[in-house]
């Protein structure tokens, strides 16, 4: 039964929506407490989703049909219902029952036509119905439902989804991570950049098995979450074009002035980023309401300087400490390597990291 003493109705976007009182900070992962769960911490997660599915639906020419697969308390796709403008329908699902009938409480309250909600198993739903954009955001890992998204997704339509378990693909738990994703993780410096290439390379084996490719769009990681946005392409050479962008880090290899002792992935080493598909976000963001709009603003802007970066980046404390020398700053960094000809980007996985093509000769001249 729908308990309403303990439902608040908040805003996020220019969606209004009740939902369950369980969280109270919008920092951090949050934590389940046995009712469909409202993480206000993920709201720019939601609010990217909201303008990629913009995107999406001005991109195209026919109705478009949209999952939020494990809704918990149907945010997401009650925004994409309410907030997108275009020809479309979104599918509502998740398999808790009270889950479902807040949602379906939502969706009449709001009077939405374009919504259809199930409380089925995801698995079950992808392998019964297909989609243009699949959205698998759980409490945890992602694993369990990428190959049944594979299979779900329409050819050229996007998959996204999040992953809140990121000790494991950072490397704290290596067995863990081995387990789940078929792949050796290294805790280090660049632990966040290569937990996020873990999971690419997750999804890009998947697609291959299906004859399948995938073209990363947006990738990113926060404080306590990896989200990824690809789109995938039916064909054998697709598929063989994205096998081409697997590979190993060889034990004895250097990342980010670390030596790795042991053999890293596979992983995506391909772009991360589409600087197309970031321009047209920005030109949407401009125009929609959203609440996380100044953040937003800064995480595009900076996914987009790193667009076409070098793999891995380097942060001025380890170089520095590696080299038992002060670190100079950021800015002098970049005029020294950009006057010798070097690319040079800041990136989103560290404050203070940045990417260049520079060699570790050239680099550590600049920090003598």
């Amino acid at each position: 039964m729908i308990k309403e003493e303990i439902f608040e109705n908040i805003n996020e976007g220019t969606t209004d929506v009740l939902v369950y009182k369980n969280k109270e900070t919008k920092k951090g992962p949050g934590t389940k407490e046995g009712v469909p769960f409202y993480n206000p911490s993920m709201e720019l997660n939601r609010d990217l989703s909201v303008l990629m599915a913009q995107w999406m639906l001005n991109d195209s020419n026919e109705k478009l049909k949209f999952l939020d697969g494990l809704a918990a308390s149907g945010i997401r796709g009650l925004r994409f219902a309410n907030e997108l403008e275009g020809d479309f329908e979104v599918y509502i699902n998740d398999w808790d029952l009270e889950a479902y009938d807040l949602i379906k409480k939502n969706v009449e309250k709001n009077e939405f036509e374009n919504v259809k909600f199930s409380n089925s198993n995801l698995n079950t739903l992808l392998s019964e119905n297909r989609f243009h954009y699949i959205d698998v955001d759980p409490f945890g890992s992602p694993v369990h439902f990428i190959d049944s998204a594979m299979r779900s997704i329409i050819n050229n339509g996007i998959i996204s989804c999040t992953a809140t378990d990121t000790a494991t693909l950072c490397g704290v738990y290596p067995k863990v991570c081995l387990r789940r994703y078929g792949a050796n993780p290294f805790h280090s410096v660049v632990m966040k950049e290569i937990g996020l290439r873990i999971l690419l390379g997750l999804i890009c084996r998947e697609a291959n098995k299906y004859d399948k490719g995938i073209i990363p769009l947006i990738s990113y990681t926060t404080d306590h979450y990896f989200r990824v946005y690809v789109k995938v392409k039916s064909g054998v050479s697709r598929a063989n074009d994205s096998m081409d962008h697997l590979s190993m880090i060889k034990s004895g290899e250097n990342i980010g002035f670390e030596k790795i002792d042991i053999d890293v992935g596979p992983l995506w080493l391909g772009r991360l980023q589409s600087k197309t598909t970031i321009e047209g976000l920005r030109s949407i963001l401009f125009e929609k309401q959203i609440n996380t709009k100044n953040d937003l603003w800064k995480l595009l802007d900076m996914l987009e300087e790193e667009a076409y970066s070098a793999e891995f980046f380097y942060t001025t404390d380890s170089i520095a400490s590696y080299m038992k020398t002060s670190a100079p700053k950021m800015e002098s960094i970049f005029e020294s390597l950009s006057e010798q000809g070097y690319e040079v980007s800041k990136t989103h996985f560290s404050n203070t990291g940045f990417k260049t093509n520079a060699t570790f000769d050239v680099i550590e001249k600049v920090f003598k």
